[in-house]
This record gives structure tokens, C-alpha cells and sequence, in this order.
């Protein structure tokens, strides 16, 4: 795992300037300033978008306390919220692995798959940020939790 010189609790520099269109490369060195830089700017920026949700779902169902006297209109409503308060949950848990990835970037152990050790692609980390194995890793562990879920 590439630390690069930073000890347990210890920041990198948040101020680096890295040009808005800036996408890492498989030319450069894996993790270096730029990348985890990218990687940072990308996970707190879906981390605000999923708390500024949260914030207009709070707001709705707290406007949304009437009284509906037909039963099945009640009903439906009350689906209507509870399929919102599940999906704000699965966006809190969702809060919960952005920090976990900022926490990696933190102690230098972004981007290294946490069972092999292996570089987990760019690819792989550009469409989900929050990926802590490499892909080879994630599906022998999904066929592995299959294979205990059927029996």
C-alpha cells in the first residue's frame, strides 16, 4: 500500500490545484497528488449532493402531514414515504462509505483493494468512488456470499 509520507491522521494538501477538466490516467503514477486530489473533490461532491436531498426529503415529508380522509389515498401516501424514508436510508449508508473513502484518502490507502493489496482500477474508481476491491476481488467475494446465501 502507498502511504506517500503520510502518517496515520495526517491530511494532504486540499488546496492543490488541478484544472476542472482533469481525469486521471493510467500514464501516471497510481495515487499520486492529482488523482486522490480528483478522487476527493468527486466524493464530497456527491457526499453534498446526497445531504442537500436529504434535506429537501425532510423538508417535504414534514410539509406533507395532512389529514387525507380517503383510506386508499392515506395509503398510497404512506407507501409514497415509506419507499422515500428507505431510499434516504440506503443514501445514509451511502454517507457512510463516502466518509470511509475520504478517511482512505486521508491515511493513504485510497485505491488499493483491501483484500489483495492490488491497485483497484481507474476505471473502476471513477464509476464507484466508494469501491474498496478490486473487481476481481469483488466478485469472487459476491459468488462466495451466493454461494452462503443458497444453502
Amino acid at each position: 500500500m502507498a502511504n506517500l509520507g503520510l502518517h496515520k491522521g495526517e491530511t494532504m494538501n486540499k488546496s492543490l490545484n488541478i484544472p476542472d477538466d482533469y481525469v486521471p490516467a493510467e500514464d501516471e503514477p497510481f495515487m499520486n497528488e492529482r488523482q486522490l486530489e480528483y478522487f476527493r473533490r468527486k466524493l464530497i461532491a456527491w457526499k453534498e449532493d446526497l445531504i442537500e436531498g436529504s434535506k429537501v426529503t425532510i423538508s417535504g415529508l414534514q410539509n406533507n402531514t395532512r389529514n387525507i380522509p380517503d383510506i386508499t389515498d392515506r395509503a398510497s401516501e404512506e407507501t409514497d414515504r415509506a419507499l422515500e424514508l428507505r431510499a434516504r436510508d440506503r443514501q445514509r449508508k451511502l454517507v457512510s462509505k463516502i466518509d470511509a473513502a475520504l478517511r482512505r484518502i486521508d491515511e493513504g490507502e485510497y485505491g488499493y483493494c483491501e483484500v489483495t493489496g492490488a491497485p483497484i482500477s481507474l476505471k473502476r474508481l471513477d464509476a464507484r468512488p466508494i469501491a474498496t476491491m478490486t473487481l476481481e476481488a469483488q466478485e469472487k467475494h459476491e459468488r462466495r456470499e451466493k454461494v452462503h446465501r443458497d444453502d
